[in-house]
């Protein structure tokens, strides 16, 4: 049997996973994998576009998306062998989703009113007998973006607040709850759930001022991460380590990182 050679054709893609999981020829690890222990597999890919994009790595994101491509089509060849459906329908579910939810664009070429998307997705729940709005937003996406999914569902049928600035009172709201448990000597799962009723509220501000909340915290975590190895490549230069330097040094440290470190 011939050995498949790199390709720009999809149809060799798909071969390489066939070869790969061929229960008489394949190899072990591929042979005994199944949708759920490849599924993190695909969580982590995602991320790695994400990350890619982030970074502007554009030569990185070219092979991270091969890399998430490769788990569509896994999924797709598992499937397959099960007899549930393949890759071709795969592209033909998701190519009638998209006309099917832009048939403004598809069928008469003009951009129809803001809201299309969501009333077409409202009929598509509606179909699958799912009539709750929220009945269909990913258990599985992280706890932020889901937070903010969760409130663009909740607003398009009318509950939500009308400005930022509700939002920003109700930030404070919930960040003195967090206190007045604290302070009454509440436990530990009451605490943890004021913090979540603040992060959930964070995360709608976020919404109100068009701003990513899984977005702006990657970014934040990026900007910590470059100052504190600044910090480090600083200390390390005079033989000393952050943990046997003060604390208002380190702030200072801290201080200067912001500009030093900046991008």
């Amino acid at each position: 049997m011939t050995s498949p050679q790199p390709s720009r054709d999809i149809a060799t893609l798909v071969e390489i996973v066939r070869r790969l999981r061929d229960q008489d020829s394949g190899c072990p690890w591929h042979q005994a994998q199944t949708f759920q222990t490849i599924a993190p597999y695909s969580i982590e890919e995602a991320y790695e576009v994400a990350g890619a994009i982030e970074d502007k790595d554009w030569p990185a994101l070219k092979e991270e998306l091969g890399d998430l491509l490769f788990q569509v089509v896994y999924h797709a060849a598992i499937a397959q062998e099960r007899g549930l459906f393949d890759l071709g329908d795969v592209a033909l579910a998701v190519s009638q989703k998209m006309i099917r939810r832009r048939q403004d664009i598809f069928a008469g070429g003009v951009p129809g009113p803001v809201g299309l998307w969501e009333k077409a997705k409202a009929e598509e729940r509606a179909a699958k007998g799912k009539s709750g709005v929220l009945d269909d937003v990913a258990r599985a996406l992280p706890a932020l973006s889901r937070a903010d999914k969760l409130q663009k569902r909740l607003s398009s049928v009318g509950f939500d607040w009308h400005s930022a600035d509700r939002v920003l009172d109700k930030v404070s709201e919930e960040a003195a709850e967090i206190v007045a448990a604290r302070d009454a000597g509440a436990g530990h799962a009451e605490i943890e759930g004021e913090v979540g009723d603040l992060l959930f509220v964070i995360a709608n501000l976020a919404r109100h001022l068009a701003v990513d909340p899984e977005t702006a915290l990657r970014a934040t975590n990026a900007k910590v991460t470059r100052r504190w190895t600044w910090i480090e490549a600083e200390l390390a230069a005079a033989n000393r380590h952050p943990q046997d330097v003060p604390l208002d040094e380190l702030e200072a440290l801290w201080t200067r990182a912001k500009t030093e470190a900046s991008d």
